[in-house]
């Protein structure tokens, strides 16, 4: 685990050069085709290294649930573990573990009439509003998602208004945990200044690899828009933006990496809070050995 641009992939790599591990991704961004370079998905190089699973599985205009992710992971797991390979889990993606280790909670499925109605509201009083009644409903939800957050802002919200409960009453009753026994290791640079110039450096490279040319791509498709969840997506939004002549291209690059910091801002709040987790140094040349040393994998 870590947050975007810490270096998980060249760990990850590594491990499967030393281990027999095969890796499943956990981002919630990857799982899109078409959507490579501002996704910083694995180069051809890197994925023929070490092949990933649940990566360039659905189409942007699909929508992936934390339910689905869950089903899919076990089953890749299972088939993983049953060939006597370890299953190597790789993202940023928070709920998607969470899910993954503690089970996922028996929530209502989404309502299209109810969406509606909250995007309404958003739409007429801003999502801040619906923030301020998140507090009111569900304190401990309202904390952990950002006002500027209208995906799991919306769900929130959904939840209550269809089951009159939380979406915290609800989630202590849980589906079994992951049958398997985890070591959790989370790597990110011990200074946040110097994760915030990777995270610039990262957003560069991608503008100069196309990332324009690939949102422009997308943005000619007639059944994708903003809305979407692919299109929230770090970055998609501000070029999507742009190319609609609503920034400038020094604008677009401000908010783009604004976002990714807060992004990043919010995986480390999550971590920060994680039990049983090993910490890991992205400079450090002793990360591989220490991953195997904590948890007691040998070659």
């Amino acid at each position: 685990m870590g947050p975007t641009a810490s270096g998980k992939t060249a760990l990850a790599i590594e491990l499967c050069q030393a281990l027999p591990c095969e890796i499943i991704s956990v981002d919630s961004a990857l799982i899109y085709k078409g959507m490579d370079i501002g996704t910083a998905k694995p180069t051809a190089e890197e994925l023929a290294q070490a092949p990933h699973r649940l990566i360039d599985i659905l189409d942007p205009v699909q929508s992936y649930s934390v339910a689905e992710f869950r089903r899919d992971a076990l089953a890749a797991m299972q088939d993983i573990t049953q060939r006597g390979r370890i299953p190597l889990l790789v993202g940023g993606t928070m709920m998607y573990y969470k899910a993954l280790t503690d089970g996922l909670s028996t929530l209502p499925q989404a309502d299209s009439l109810v969406r509606a109605e909250i995007e309404k509201q958003a739409q007429e009083n801003g999502w801040q509003t619906l923030h301020q009644e998140l507090q009111g409903i569900d304190p401990v939800s309202a904390q952990r998602i950002h006002p500027n957050d209208p995906q799991r802002l919306t769900r929130a919200l959904e939840i209550y208004r269809i089951s009159g409960k939380s979406m915290t009453e609800l989630s202590l009753n849980k589906q079994p945990s992951a049958p398997y026994q985890f070591s959790q290791f989370a790597i990110a640079p011990q200074d946040r200044h110097v994760l915030h110039d990777r995270i610039a450096q990262r957003f560069d490279i991608m503008l100069n690899s196309g990332f324009e040319d690939e949102v422009a791509t997308l943005r000619k498709r007639e059944d994708l828009h903003l809305d979407l969840p692919s299109m929230r997506c770090v970055g998609y939004r501000q070029m999507w933006q742009y190319l609609d002549g609503n920034n400038s291209y020094q604008e677009m690059r401000e908010k783009g990496l604004a976002a990714t910091r807060q992004l990043a801002k919010r995986q480390l709040t999550w971590l920060r809070s994680w039990q049983n987790l090993h910490w890991l140094d992205t400079f450090s040349k002793d990360n591989l050995t220490n991953v195997m040393k904590l948890s007691r994998i040998r070659t």
